[in-house]
């Protein structure tokens, strides 16, 4: 299928979706055509976010002792990864941490934690940090804790997180070849609770897990019907010790190609390129931000993420500029 991509970006511009074919068409996009495919997504972007980018922080507040069984994940509960395991870390650590993501202008800051989900009494903790970080540093705040029941939502919100994220992870069709112990709804409904509250929704996708491109085109359409205001987009970093030990199907143009896809899809959102970003785009990694707007910057769970210093430079080379309002009032960051 013969496509002008400029062509196709001024179509999704003027609020038009594209088709299957076409969705596929570009993760099946000639490796000569990239550089033009790319042009078409960062028309998209930047008529949405200029030549802005947004920076996230990760803080594993608790790792591993999981009795979820998600064959990516080091810290499931059938995983011999060795991996550090402990339980919920202090609030002086989440405060460091939102310190250091502070001086970094940083703009989200996101407090993950294993398990299945937050007991009453970690939700009680992290509300008691995420109080002290707002008034102290005027971060915007993501939680990750897994599934949601609505009362704890309500306090989250409450305590002022800003944001909830939980990752569909992989298409509908594919979901039971990566993890039995809970559902795709479950996931879905965890997203829909966190919105109810009136938390701004967070889901993305881990991409290289043995999908189809099929499987792709469906994840970037799910979220777009979820209407997550910020997509994530993880590539696998295939862990020894989990069941996806050893995979590696993806290769940097493939990537790009993806990140593509969801600017096509999912137009107006934040498109945050993820975990697996160093070991899978390696040194197409400023391309990628034609297309996604935000970034993670620092490590991940339990893998290691790029040198933030090398973040930076990236961007100023790009000639980007990090979405960063510096004082206590960050609303809309």
């Amino acid at each position: 299928m013969n496509i002008n991509w400029l062509e196709l970006a001024d179509h999704v511009i003027a609020g038009k979706e594209i088709s299957d074919q076409q969705a596929l068409s570009i993760l099946n996009c000639p490796d000569e055509e990239l550089l033009l495919l790319l042009h078409g997504a960062y028309q998209i972007r930047k008529h949405y976010y200029g030549n802005k980018v947004k920076l996230n922080m990760i803080i594993n507040t608790k790792s591993g002792l999981c009795p979820e069984n998600c064959g990516y994940c080091s810290q499931s509960s059938i995983s011999t990864a060795p991996i550090e395991k402990y339980r919920m870390v202090d609030k002086e650590n989440i405060l460091r941490g939102a310190e250091a993501a502070y001086n970094l202008k940083v703009g989200t800051y996101c407090i993950v934690a294993s398990g299945r989900g937050p007991s009453d009494k970690e939700v009680d903790h992290v509300v008691s940090a995420v109080e002290e970080i707002k008034e102290k540093y005027g971060l915007k705040v993501c939680a990750c804790l897994g599934i949601l029941k609505p009362e704890q939502a309500t306090r989250l919100k409450e305590a002022g997180v800003d944001r909830y994220n939980h990752n569909v992870n992989t298409s509908k069709e594919h979901h039971s070849n990566i993890t039995t112990s809970h559902t795709y709804d479950d996931r879905v409904n965890t997203v829909n609770i966190a919105k109810e509250a009136g938390i701004s929704p967070c889901s993305g996708v881990i991409v290289g897990m043995k999908e189809t491109k099929e499987d792709v085109v469906n994840m970037a359409r799910s979220l777009k019907v979820l209407d997550a205001d910020s997509i994530p987009v993880n590539f696998l970093h295939a862990i020894d010790g989990t069941l996806l030990e050893g995979v590696n199907e993806l290769d940097p143009r493939y990537c790009l190609k993806v990140l593509a896809l969801f600017r096509f899809i999912n137009p107006t959102k934040e498109i945050r390129i993820s975990g697996g970003r160093e070991v899978n785009l390696r040194s197409l990694q400023p391309l990628g931000l034609y297309a996604a707007n935000s970034i993670f910057v620092g490590d991940y769970l339990t893998t290691s993420g790029q040198e933030s210093t090398a973040d930076h430079k990236m961007l100023e080379d790009l000639g980007f500029e990090i979405d960063y309002v510096a004082t206590n009032d960050r609303v809309g960051v």
